[in-house]
């Protein structure tokens, strides 16, 4: 079973624009997963403009799923996930003044900074995931360090969909038998929406996990949260 986990970073944005508390960040990973979300994802920035660490420490106890960190693993990104303990840290290669995750990591050429990321996770009981892009050779690394999963960045697949659509997801699937054949566990995300979700989810049958956010964000103006669930859950049925 390929498992939805819902991005809420969007969630904050819309808060913060306030500065109060509405909408509740909390009480919306609750409902997402009351709605069947089987993970709850945020991406604390150093600028904290949308999940600041406050909010990573009130929903620690509260999400009952799976809780996925993302990050740069700075000092202060790696104390507050030793301290948390998630199910999941993704690592990603953001700067801190990235807009949004744009490319995945360069594995081998960070091999000996993530081989010793991965391992304070590891002793910390936290499964790491490297966000890569749909490289293979990137992939194998990633298990050369110690990572337990890989994250493929899958923008590249999303912006070629509707061209065609079988190029597009051609290294997506080569990547995840990479994967496979390394032992290593398979998500994916960015871009990841209800036109492209099925198609992709179809094609790579060892997905474990999508990490989505802007999509169901969006869509929930029109259709609601709970409806929005639902109907990604839908494009992942077998």
């Amino acid at each position: 079973m390929t498992r939805l986990s819902v991005n809420i970073n969007k969630v904050a944005t819309l808060r913060n624009a306030r500065g109060e508390n509405v909408p509740d960040v909390v009480r919306f990973a609750i409902d997402c997963e009351r709605f069947g979300a089987q993970g709850i994802t945020v991406h604390p920035r150093p600028d904290e403009r949308h999940i600041t660490r406050a909010d990573v420490y009130a929903l620690r106890p509260v999400v009952k799923t799976e809780f996925n960190i993302e990050g740069y693993p700075s000092d202060d990104f790696m104390r507050m996930v030793c301290e948390v303990r998630p199910a999941q840290v993704t690592l990603v290669p953001d700067a801190p003044s990235a807009v949004t995750s744009n490319a995945g990591w360069d594995v081998i050429a960070n091999a000996a900074f993530l081989k010793d990321i991965c391992s304070r996770l590891s002793d910390a009981g936290i499964r790491s995931s490297i966000f890569v892009d749909a490289d293979p050779a990137q992939v194998r690394k990633a298990a050369e360090v110690g990572a337990n999963r890989v994250e493929l960045y899958t923008k590249p697949y999303a912006d070629n969909y509707f061209t065609d659509r079988e190029s597009a997801v051609k290294p997506f699937v080569e990547a995840s038998q990479e994967a496979a054949d390394a032992g290593l566990g398979l998500n994916a995300g960015h871009d990841l929406n209800l036109s492209n979700l099925a198609y992709f989810y179809r094609r790579l049958p060892h997905l474990d996990e999508v990490s989505i956010g802007h999509a169901i964000i969006s869509d929930a103006l029109y259709l609601g949260i709970e409806q929005t669930i639902a109907r990604y859950l839908l494009c992942l049925r077998p």
